[in-house]
């Protein structure tokens, strides 16, 4: 047999991590990576957080799995604390990110068709989102490259420019749910959405009785320096997907929705064999007692602007490699003049320094929310030796 093992639709580079120290990853072979990817936003307590550590143990020994056919006292205390956290009314628990964005499909879609507007079911998405890989979720998305080999895509969206509000304004039609955007594009190079843009969608849907879909599953939970991001633009949406740094790394998600929202997501109307277990219900409650204060997202806020300030300060050092920087809180974007994916291996590989590539020549910095200024010492330390030693392909 030719195929490896493991199906090989992922372009493993070779980092093979076997543990993790807080803010560092150690590989198989011994070496140490400061880890300022997070597992993609994922890690977000690093890696051997005690409360998280003790929490998914503690329940490992008690109930690990039940079925949803039974109440769920764990279930109903996390979605309690979450409704009081933001503007939820309900939550409905999933497995992944793609699958909370899946369910705020449905529920924007249920929201015209319980009422018998069974023409409403066209979510108008925005260029260079990214809201996951299920079929749904890659048919949301205007990205050919991960439309190749799945085509005919799903019926049912309409995509724009994004934090164009005249063109989103333009694509609202007799078939129209609602709007479907990242407030903060991740995948897409940190790209931030502007405060007219937001506002703007939330007043659109007021006018035309649509649902503000919003997916923060990788700018939410702290990420961006508040709770959810849309806090910061002072609109309250009607449903937001979430994921990401709400397990800490235990793979939870979560679909938010008011009460008006949710009026057609009833008996019968949507699943989850795994969703809301009480494991995952022990993991989401260690991180909302170490985030979900005002003192820690203070704290992240503080770190956010410590990192870009020192950022900006060094590109001017390096003028053919970066462009600029951009972010919110540890939701970072560090934008170079050249294709940012081979600088990325070079810091991984010569360099033990661990980020992300993202669309618009961006580099993700992504570190944990729980780093401190000796992991920013280090951060830049790695960062300068590999700026210097960077020799971009084709540059003699």
């Amino acid at each position: 047999m030719s195929i490896t093992p493991l199906m090989p639709v992922y372009p493993r580079c070779g980092v093979r991590p076997v543990r993790g120290e807080h803010c560092h990853l150690i590989s198989e072979d011994g070496r140490r990576f400061l880890d300022f990817a997070s597992g993609i936003a994922v890690n977000l307590l690093g890696h051997s957080h005690a409360g998280l550590v003790g929490a998914i143990q503690k329940q490992a020994e008690t109930l690990m799995h039940v079925s949803n056919l039974y109440g769920s006292p764990q279930g109903e205390a996390i979605a309690q604390r979450l409704i009081d956290l933001t503007f939820a009314d309900t939550v409905f628990f999933t497995n992944s990110g793609a699958e909370a964005v899946e369910c705020a499909i449905k529920t924007a879609r249920a929201y015209h068709q319980h009422v018998g507007n069974t023409e409403k079911y066209e979510l108008i998405t925005f260029n260079n989102a990214f809201h996951g890989r299920t079929m749904g979720t890659i048919s949301a998305s205007n990205q050919e490259k991960m439309h190749k080999g799945f085509l005919p895509l799903l019926p049912g969206f309409k995509y724009v420019e994004f934090d164009d509000l005249e063109a989103a304004k333009a694509a609202i039609g007799p078939n129209t749910a609602g709007f479907l955007v990242e407030p903060i594009q991740g995948e897409g190079g940190i790209r931030i959405a502007s405060q007219a843009f937001l506002e703007g969608l939330r007043a659109l849907c007021d006018e035309h009785d649509l649902i503000l879909v919003l997916d923060e599953v990788q700018s939410g939970v702290g990420r961006a320096g508040t709770f959810y991001a849309y806090e910061q633009y002072g609109i309250v949406p009607d449903v937001v997907a979430t994921a990401k740094g709400i397990g800490g790394g235990f793979p939870v998600g979560a679909c938010l929705a008011t009460e008006k929202a949710a009026r057609g997501m009833v008996v019968g109307t949507h699943g989850s064999t795994y969703g809301g277990n009480p494991f995952a219900m022990a993991a989401i409650g260690a991180v909302l007692d170490a985030v979900a204060n005002e003192e820690f997202l203070a704290d992240v806020r503080a770190k956010g602007e410590r990192l870009m300030a020192r950022l900006e300060q060094f590109i001017g050092n390096y003028p053919e490699l970066f462009d600029s920087v951009r972010g919110k809180g540890l939701f970072i974007g560090l934008k170079m003049k050249v294709e940012p994916r081979a600088f990325v291996a070079h810091m991984r590989d010569n360099h033990q320094l661990l980020t992300v590539s993202a669309g618009d020549n961006v580099v993700r910095v992504l570190p944990p929310l729980v780093i401190d200024d000796s992991h920013m010492d280090e951060f830049m330390e790695k960062l300068s030796a590999a700026a210097a030693s960077y020799q971009p392909e084709g540059v003699a």
